[in-house]
């Protein structure tokens, strides 16, 4: 709930205290309820509080507990309270009013290092243990609040945005070329492999599911939390299994409205976000607080080019769920004026750092917006339902099926998906079949599917040996994950952190921007657990893929939305329309980029000039998908960004 700052001079001298003050004022551009600072000799702790929740609500931090000799600054909400009042043995009549950083130093008294491992929520947080004489500190699971650090001339600097740490002395904004060259190889959404590292050379961050140790003689990094030791469950029924995904949903999503403000939460017409504001509308219905829903939709010029099995205007399906649902006030925004490359600057600055989402960065940062224009406290979304909560691929669980020869499973499970999802059974055995046996792909090879051309120059990508790294991480040379099966994908996700940083990176510097927290039931590290456990099986049932979900919000959901296996949404489906009156200029900046040496060293120039050719002739809607299309895009931001450096 807050950007959080500080300085340790593990060399024992005296911390400069112009410095810290320094560090503060670099979080000023941000609004605040209150900012305070605490220091002692070689210490400097500072807090620039943004409350959110009841129990923040005049909260002192940086908060320094004079019996057990520690000193908190914390940028937190922590959601198991509840097991935490129990753990921790809190007084009832304390319950209501202890703050989140206060149970965290709680915490730390009774665990030391291993606290952050009983915490849920999002955080980062740094301890001072005047004790043991050492800074300790963690980031949550997912990473979903940034920590940054730098450490030079004796002095450990941290905090929640890179600016500050960049204003103090003898540090410089110098490029991270070895950041660079993971960026630009790797053609998902992913920033880098490397957790750690950041686009400036003499900052790092604190991994998400990682604790920092500093003392006099080190600072070493620890990882805290896996999902490798999550035991399968064996309930009696599929009726049980979706009484206890309830359960866990409902308290996660009851933990995340807990805000003295209003509550919002981002809308579309799919399962997620559905899902996410059904439970949500039921726990605020017998409170004070209705419901702020914000849906994106496309401009009224916009003429969907889509399939018929697609939708880039979803407001029929919203529409549904919020009648459905009731209790929601809805908004339904369409950026008018707003266009993904207008927008780079803006958030260039607000990033930090190149970003590969531009198809959506308008629209996400509109809906912060909006929502801080609601006196919203917090923004519910269901991002990471895809791996959590909405599991399970139809074909790709037929394909275990066809694997383990369960013929008459598979030919029953074909019957219904088919009469669900429209189409002849037969037409997916093909598909079935080479997923089932990879083997066949190679010996009867098809046409490769959509890729991004390869924008990192050649003899950059050699220099900094970036190939070698992104093959350590399970990548291959195109920069994609090389597991042929959607659950090695779903494992490395949860097992290697890096695939965390960029999503969340967005929404702690959008909640600082407009003093709204993002806050993802999906999410949710006791769901996500939960949803780790759940056989297969519990996925993929009688023809419906998304199984367990669609079971879970029967009555919650209009079943328009929550048997939907025939249309999808499709987000962002205008980047390229909206773009058209600045197309020109647009052109004009990436020749720029092109006739530039500085830049061109780190970019592939067959790539940028063949891309060139095709968007010099006329401009198709169709462009919202082409590989040429975005790569140019991602490339002018980095150019942006770079520029700024030079």
């Amino acid at each position: 709930m807050s950007a959080i700052t500080g300085i340790y001079q593990y060399n024992q001298e005296p911390v400069v205290l112009h410095e810290g003050y320094q560090l503060m004022s670099g979080l000023e551009q941000f609004a605040a309820d209150e900012s305070r600072v605490w220091h002692e000799d070689s210490v400097f702790l500072g807090c620039h509080a943004q409350w959110i929740t009841p129990e923040s609500v005049g909260e002192c931090l940086p908060y320094y507990d004079s019996n057990r000799r520690l000193a908190i600054t914390a940028d937190a909400i922590i959601d198991n309270r509840e097991q935490l009042f129990q753990l921790l043995q809190v007084d009832r009549d304390r319950r209501t009013s202890i703050t989140d950083s206060e149970l965290i130093l709680l915490a730390y008294d009774k665990w030391g290092e291993d606290a952050p491992g009983h915490l849920a929520g999002d955080f980062a947080f740094m301890i001072w243990d005047e004790r043991e004489r050492i800074l300790f500190g963690a980031r949550d699971f997912s990473g979903g609040r940034t920590l940054y650090y730098l450490r030079n001339k004796g002095r450990f600097a941290f905090c929640t945005t890179i600016m500050p740490l960049l204003s103090l002395p003898h540090a410089t904004a110098t490029l991270n070329e070895q950041w660079l060259a993971e960026f630009l190889a790797i053609s998902g959404m992913i920033d880098t492999v490397d957790a750690s590292s950041t686009i400036y050379k003499h900052i790092e961050q604190v991994p998400p599911s990682h604790s920092i140790t500093i003392t006099p003689d080190r600072v070493s990094l620890s990882r805290y939390n896996t999902f490798t030791n999550v035991k399968p469950l064996k309930l009696k029924s599929s009726e049980e299994y979706v009484e206890a995904f309830r359960d866990v949903f409902r308290e996660a999503v009851a933990a995340r409205v807990r805000t003295h403000r209003q509550v919002g939460a981002q809308l579309s017409g799919g399962l997620d976000s559905g899902a996410v504001v059904s439970f949500t509308a039921e726990t605020l219905r017998n409170t004070d607080k209705k419901l702020h829903t914000f849906s994106y939709i496309p401009t009224k010029d916009f003429k969907d080019f889509t399939s018929r099995s697609m939708m880039a205007d979803e407001s029929p399906f919203i529409q549904a769920t919020v009648r459905h649902v009731g209790g929601i006030t809805a908004h339904y925004l369409d950026f008018e004026g707003k266009d993904s490359f207008s927008e780079v600057d803006d958030f260039l600055a607000a990033m930090e750092m190149p970003y590969k989402f531009f198809e959506n960065s308008f629209w996400l940062k509109g809906m912060f917006e909006a929502a801080s224009n609601e006196d919203a406290g917090v923004l519910l979304n269901g991002g990471r339902g895809n791996l959590s909560i909405s599991w399970g691929s139809a074909i790709d669980y037929y394909a275990i099926l066809l694997k383990r020869f369960r013929w008459i499973r598979l030919t029953r499970e074909l019957h219904q998906y088919s009469y669900l999802a429209g189409g002849p059974r037969l037409r997916r055995i093909p598909e079935i079949a080479r997923i089932a046996f990879p083997f066949i792909d190679r010996l009867f090879p098809v046409e490769a599917g959509y890729q991004l051309p390869t924008l990192i120059n050649q003899e950059f990508a050699n220099r900094t040996n970036i190939y070698d790294k992104l093959k350590e991480h399970g990548m291959d040379e195109r920069g994609w994950l090389s597991s042929s099966s959607i659950y090695e994908d779903r494992k490395n996700h949860f097992e290697e952190v890096f695939h965390w940083n960029a999503s969340n990176t967005l929404s702690t510097k959008l909640s600082l921007r407009y003093n709204v927290w993002k806050r993802d039931p999906t999410n949710d590290i006791r769901v996500i657990r939960y949803c780790l456990s759940v056989p297969e099986s519990q996925y993929v049932s009688n023809g419906l893929d998304r199984a367990l979900i669609r079971r879970a919000t029967d009555k919650l959901l209009p079943d328009q939305i929550r048997l939907n296996q025939r249309i999808r949404g499709v987000q962002g489906a205008d980047w390229v329309h909206r773009m058209l009156p600045n197309w020109h200029v647009f052109r004009l900046e990436l020749q720029q980029l092109c006739s530039d040496e500085r830049v061109m060293q780190y970019f592939n120039r067959d790539t940028l000039e063949k891309a060139m050719l095709k968007i010099r002739g006329d401009i198709r809607p169709d462009f919202v998908t082409d590989p040429d299309s975005k790569i140019l895009m991602r490339s002018l931001i980095v150019y942006r960004f770079i520029k700024s450096l030079l």
